[in-house]
This record gives structure tokens, sequence and C-alpha cells, in this order.
């Protein structure tokens, strides 16, 4: 929990974005169900988990570090492959335009946090993406959607946007 007094202050912008923000609003909910809304106390982002009629206040960076934590090191797994899909999707196979792509994977922490969240988060929202907590702000699931059994075998593949 934070106070008033501005403690948490560091002085790096990085890290006081970090307080000031929740990458995953609208998409955090306690275990029940019941969506945690995002609260600002003292300046610093909270996700209000509902808790029997009342809101525990946790604050979102913590949530938050855990869940892009947890996104790196499922895209470490597969870093490669990512990389050569989003090239194919680029429709490049540059040697610049692959160094900016693992670039930008390199700092997925920092891309994120300078993101406009409203241009992802209800993609995500629409597809199932849920981060699940207790009433003590930890992370219980990550739900994300999973791609069909049979996704890739009707004949798309990346380039073929608009194409029927």
């Amino acid at each position: 929990m934070s106070n008033n007094t501005g403690q948490h202050r560091t002085g790096n912008s990085q890290d006081d974005l970090a307080l000031r923000q929740a990458v995953f609003g609208g998409l955090v909910y306690n275990e029940a169900g019941e969506k945690a809304p995002v609260v600002m106390v003292g300046g610093i982002a909270h996700y209000a988990i509902p808790d029997d009629g009342f809101l525990r206040h946790v604050e979102a960076y913590r949530i938050d570090n855990y869940v892009i934590e947890n996104l790196q090191e499922q895209i470490v797994t597969m870093r490669e492959q990512l990389v050569e899909t989003m090239l194919q999707m680029m429709g490049t196979d540059d040697i610049l335009a692959k160094a900016a792509v693992e670039a930008s994977i390199n700092q997925m922490t920092q891309n994120m946090r300078q993101s406009d969240t409203s241009q992802w988060v209800p993609w995500l929202a629409q597809y199932g993406f849920r981060i699940v907590v207790d009433v003590h702000g930890r992370v219980v699931a990550i739900v994300q959607p999973e791609p069909p059994d049979d996704w890739g075998s009707h004949g798309w593949s990346p380039g073929d946007e608009g194409e029927e």
C-alpha cells in the first residue's frame, strides 16, 4: 500500500510512469470474477480489488510487472519464431527490420508502459485475456485465449491480409 507523502517518487521517469499508470486496466479481476477498477491514490495507480463489499487497493505496478515478466518469459521461448513471423507480416527479411523487431522485443516493458493502452487493452479483453488476482493482489491466473487447433490450416499466412 502507499501513502500520500510521495515516498515512491524516484526521479527516474520510467519508474515514475510505472507508478502513475495501470497497464492492464480493465483486465484485472478478483477470484469471484468482479472487475478491479483502476483508482489513483496519492498520484499512484492502484487496482481496487473487490472483497465482500470492500475495495482493497493494490499498487498497479506490482501486478503489471508480474504480468509483463510472465509475458516476456513466454516470448523468450518462441523469440525466433516470433521475429520470423513479424518479418513475414511486414513483407521483408531486411537485417535492419529484423534488428528493429528484436529491439522492440528486448524493450517490451518500456514499450508497453509508453504505449497508449486504450489501443490494445480492449482487443485483449475482447479475446478473453484476463488477470485474476486474490484480495491481496497476488496473481492467481493469467487467462490467455488459445488459438484454435486448426489455426493456420485454412491457408492463411502472414501477408495475406485482405485477400479472400
